[in-house]
């Protein structure tokens, strides 16, 4: 076991965070468990680039309890917590990473994970998978494959295989139903205002907000802030996704109009400039700007700097840039993604996450099982449905099942005539 983090005196500290994350994973837990009996990995070594918080080295923990070898780095410079990847290093992981790294360090460490000659990558974003196919191309005949976790990081696994240039399966553990319905929306919903209430003290109730993008890590910040009491604007391209904004209560409009009103204005699209240029000028005096994208090329911080007189950090995850008609606009995060990268950022709920790592396990147990050709792959239905049977389980709730006589009854296209 190896490891470069900032401090690992921090490690009891973390160790407290790890333990209390794990009393609220109980899918996870079990499938640890199960893990630990059969181990699935015994021999295999897996390299990680997540967010390096006690839920993300939880993860790392069940695959260690399987037989891995796990290396672990941050796929964010600001959203690791020390403590925890202290607390990592200690518990067997080989930890590389700590908030604040330069893009120097980013890549370094990186490039440290992949220097184990991993089987299986899990990343978070892709930067890991792209770095492979860039710059250590001598890795990509031991690959076994990756599981990838975004939306921003499948949109990019996808157009690289329409291009021929991936050159191993993924799993896009982000495509299956029990990571984009719970942890994009109701992750990203509470994960974002947790961070921005923490860090301002604002009151949403009464403010205008304005969600650009109505996917499902949108629609989850729209429902929040609706239910904080906001009155919320959303900004779309999708004609489809902004029908059904508007079905759902919210108003919509063009962007370059959406931001006269907006108080608060956030993110989520996991494209480049969605604000960006003139956009600044029509912005009321105070708005708040944040991003809950994966990448920090959402909000344009070189354009919204450009037009600054002057610019500087009010707080620690807080810039203010004033205009030269006075205005003040106010950037939170370095423009990354809010929920984590901010000061006061937790990422998602553990009961949350619990969810999509036990997704992640699994798809990475059925990646190592199955011969699959070079793509993205979706997780099978039936892993969906174990890890939704579990939590239901863990809930202390029981549904019904269907009767014989029902299940003929939906098979039998000539019933009623």
């Amino acid at each position: 076991m190896s490891y470069n983090v900032k401090d690992i005196s921090l490690a009891p500290q973390g160790k407290k965070k790890i333990e209390w994350v794990q009393r609220h994973m109980p899918v996870l837990e079990h499938i640890k468990s199960k893990f630990e009996e059969e181990k699935p990995f015994e021999g295999i070594t897996i390299g990680s680039c997540l967010h390096l918080e006690p839920k993300t080295i939880n993860l790392g923990l069940t695959f260690l309890a399987g037989g891995a070898e796990v290396v672990m780095t941050g796929c964010n410079p600001l959203s690791t917590q020390d403590d925890a990847t202290a607390a990592g290093a200690e518990m067997g992981l080989n930890m590389y990473g700590w908030r604040g790294e330069t893009n120097e360090e980013y890549y370094e460490n990186l490039n440290k994970v992949l220097d184990y000659e991993p089987d299986i990558i899990i990343d978070d974003g892709a930067d890991m998978i792209f770095l492979i196919h860039r710059e250590r191309q001598e890795l990509l005949s031991k690959i076994k494959g990756a599981c990838e976790e975004t939306t921003t990081g499948i949109h990019r696994l996808k157009a690289m295989h329409k291009d021929k240039a991936l050159k191993f399966p993924v799993m896009a553990v982000n495509d299956s139903y029990m990571k984009y319905l719970f942890d994009n929306r109701y992750g990203t919903g509470q994960s974002t205002f947790d961070s921005i209430m923490g860090s301002t003290n604002v009151l949403i109730a009464g403010k205008t907000i304005v969600v650009c993008g109505y996917g499902w890590c949108g629609r989850g910040i729209a429902m929040r802030a609706n239910g904080l009491g906001a009155n919320v604007i959303v900004t779309e391209v999708d004609p489809i996704r902004a029908l059904e904004a508007r079905m759902d209560g919210y108003r919509v409009m063009k962007i370059r109009e959406a931001v006269k009103h907006a108080d608060m204005l956030l993110t989520a699209t996991g494209d480049v400039d969605v604000v960006s240029g003139d956009d600044f000028k029509y912005m009321k005096d105070g708005c708040i700007l944040a991003n809950s994208g994966h990448f920090n090329v959402e909000i344009n911080k070189e354009d919204l700097q450009a037009m600054a007189k002057t610019h500087e950090n009010i707080k620690p995850d807080i810039e203010e840039f004033v205009m030269a008609d006075g205005r003040k606009l106010y950037l939170m995060a370095d423009g990354r993604l809010v929920n984590l990268a901010g000061d006061r950022g937790q990422g998602h709920p553990a009961e949350i996450m619990d969810m999509s790592f036990a997704m992640q396990s699994l798809s990475a147990k059925y990646l190592l099982e199955n011969e699959l050709e070079v793509g993205v792959h979706k997780t099978p239905d039936e892993t969906d449905i174990k890890v939704a049977n579990l939590k239901l389980k863990a809930m202390g709730i029981e549904i019904d099942s269907l009767s014989k006589k029902q299940i003929d009854y939906l098979d039998d296209w000539e019933v009623g005539t």
